[in-house]
C-alpha cells in the first residue's frame, strides 16, 4: 500500500503542492437500529476510499474519492492542487504547518472477539435480547431504541514529509433510549457503551445490567418531582461533570474554534477556575473510546493538559492553528471518514480527581441537588452552556433525597468553574460520539464535584 499511495504524493508534488497527505481507508461497518422490538434498519459491508489533501500557495485543497483506482485518484489529486490554487488567490493570512518528526509504523489490533467475526444474526439477537430486558422491567415501559455500530478494518497514512502510517482500527459502540409512562407524566432515559477493545464490551455491559438500569432509571424518574427553579449549590455525578466539560470547556480549547472567537482567546496563562479544577484531554487512556496511537495528521496522539490548577495552561492543536501559536500539535486532529476534511476534534476529556469522598461532597449541603446522569448539553462560544439532566435527586441536610425530573443546569462557563468548591477521589469515564460537522468517538467524565451555585431550571 506504500508503494501504491506514494505515486500520489509524487503526482502532488510535480503540481506544485508544497505539502500533501493522503489517507486511505479499509474499513467493514455494522449498523442497525432496533425500536420495540421491530429492525428498522441493518446494513454491514465495506466502506474504501481516499482522501488527499494539499497545500500550495498557503491554501487548502480537498477531495476524497470512493475509489482506489489510479486514473481516479490521479484526476483528484490534480483537480485538488487547482482548487489550492485558485484558493490562494484569497488567502489574507498563508497556511503554514508546525515542523514535526516523522513516523513509519504499523498499529495491529488484536481483540479477543471480533465483532466483524460476530454475524449479524447475532447482533440483531442482542438487541432483541437487549429490547425484551428493558420491557420486562416494567409494564409502564412504554418505547425501546437500540442503535448498534461496529467499524473494523485499517486507515493508512501517507504524507510527502516521511510519515507512513498503518492503523488499525475498532469500535463497538451501542445507545439505548427508553420511554415510560405512568398517567399523564412521561419519564426518558438513555444509556450509551463504547468500546476500542472488541466486542467483549458486552460481557461487562451485560444486557441484563445496561437493560435493567436503563428501565429502572426511566420508571423512578416517574414519581420525581419537577426542580424548584433557581441558583443551588450541586454535587455532579462524573456522568454530568464529563459533558460539562466537554460541552461548556472542551469545545472552547479547541484552537480552530479558539481562533474563530471563544472566551479562551484571551484567556492562555490566565486564572479561569477555582484551584481545584485540572481538566485533560487524553489519547492515550487504554482502551477509552477516544483513544487511538496517531491521529490524521500522523501525530502521535498525547495526554494534553488543559487547565491546571485553575489556568489555561494549553489548547487543542492541529499543525496549522500550533503554528499560530508558535506551539507544538497535540495529536487531535481526526476525520469521520474519508469523506471528510481532518479537524480538531477532542478524545478523552475529564476533570482530574482530588480528595474529597462522595459523602464529603455531601456535607454541608443544606438544600440542592445531586446530578447523576446527563440527557444533552450544548455550549456556545461566548462561554454560555445548557446541560439537561435525566437523573437528578434533592440534596436535604447532606442526604440524598427525592428524585427530580426534567432539570437542566444553564450558566456561563468560566463562572461555573470558579465556584467549583471540591473535587472527588474517584473516576470514570463515559464513551459518547460527538458532532461538529461530522462525528468522532470520544469518552468524557471526572470523578464527582461540589458546585457552590449553579442556576437549576424547573417549576416555581
Amino acid at each position: 500500500m506504500k508503494e501504491y499511495l506514494t505515486r500520489f504524493i509524487e503526482v502532488g508534488l510535480k503540481l506544485g503542492a508544497e505539502y500533501i497527505e493522503v489517507r486511505a481507508q479499509k474499513l467493514f461497518k455494522t449498523m442497525l437500529t432496533m425500536k420495540d422490538g421491530i429492525i428498522e434498519a441493518a446494513k454491514e459491508g465495506l466502506e474504501n476510499g481516499v482522501a488527499i489533501r494539499v497545500l500550495v500557495n498557503g491554501a487548502w485543497g480537498f477531495a476524497s474519492v470512493g475509489s482506489f483506482d489510479n486514473a481516479q485518484l490521479i484526476d483528484a489529486v490534480e483537480k485538488t492542487c487547482k482548487m489550492a490554487k485558485a484558493a490562494s488567490r484569497k488567502v489574507k493570512t498563508p497556511v503554514e504547518l508546525a515542523e514535526i518528526r516523522t513516523f513509519e509504523d504499523k498499529v495491529v489490533v488484536k481483540p479477543r472477539k471480533n465483532p466483524a467475526e460476530v454475524s449479524l444474526a447475532e447482533k440483531i439477537k442482542i438487541a432483541s435480547s437487549m429490547n425484551k430486558t428493558v420491557f420486562d422491567y416494567d409494564p409502564r415501559v412504554k418505547s425501546c431504541t437500540m442503535d448498534y455500530l461496529d467499524v473494523t478494518g485499517t486507515n493508512y497514512f501517507i504524507n510527502n514529509e516521511g510519515t507512513y502510517i498503518e492503523q488499525d482500527k475498532l469500535y463497538v459502540w451501542s445507545r439505548v433510549l427508553t420511554t415510560a409512562k405512568e398517567g399523564e407524566v412521561y419519564a426518558f432515559a438513555r444509556e450509551e457503551i463504547g468500546s476500542t477493545a472488541g466486542f467483549e464490551v458486552f460481557e461487562t455491559e451485560t444486557l441484563e445490567v445496561v437493560g435493567e438500569r436503563i428501565a429502572k432509571r426511566a420508571i423512578e424518574q416517574l414519581k420525581a418531582k419537577t426542580p424548584k427553579g433557581g441558583a443551588f449549590p450541586v454535587v455532579i455525578g462524573p456522568n454530568v461533570v464529563g459533558v460539562f466539560v466537554h460541552e461548556a470547556f472542551g469545545h472552547l480549547a479547541e484552537a480552530d474554534l479558539t481562533l474563530k472567537g471563544s472566551v479562551l482567546m484571551d484567556k492562555l496563562g490566565k486564572k479561569i477556575a477555582s484551584e481545584v479544577v485540572t481538566v485533560y484531554d487524553d489519547g492515550t487512556v487504554n482502551g477509552a473510546f477516544g483513544s487511538f496511537k496517531y491521529d490524521d495528521e500522523g501525530i502521535p496522539a498525547q495526554k494534553t493538559l488543559l487547565i491546571k490548577d485553575g489556568q489555561v495552561v494549553g489548547l487543542m492543536h492541529n499543525r496549522e492553528t500550533a503554528h499560530r501559536f508558535q506551539t507544538s500539535p497535540t495529536g487531535n486532529v481526526r476525520a469521520e471518514d474519508f469523506r471528510y476534511e481532518p479537524i480538531i476534534r477532542m478524545r478523552n476529556t475529564y476533570l482530574a480527581p482530588r480528595d474529597y469522598s462522595f459523602e464529603e461532597l455531601l456535607e454541608g449541603v443544606k438544600f440542592g441537588y445531586y446530578l447523576k446522569s446527563f440527557r444533552g448539553g450544548q455550549a456556545n462560544l461566548n462561554g454560555t452552556f445548557q446541560v439537561g439532566i435525566q437523573e437528578a435527586y434533592e440534596i436535604v441536610n447532606g442526604e440524598i433525597g427525592a428524585p427530580v425530573r426534567n432539570a437542566s443546569i444553564s450558566g456561563n462557563t468560566l463562572e461555573t468553574l470558579r465556584k467549583v468548591e471540591a473535587v472527588g477521589k474517584d473516576f470514570q469515564l463515559w464513551p459518547g460520539r460527538c458532532g461538529k460537522g461530522q462525528i468522532a468517538f470520544v469518552c468524557d467524565g471526572g470523578p464527582h464535584i461540589r458546585v457552590k451555585e449553579v442556576l437549576m431550571g424547573g417549576g416555581a
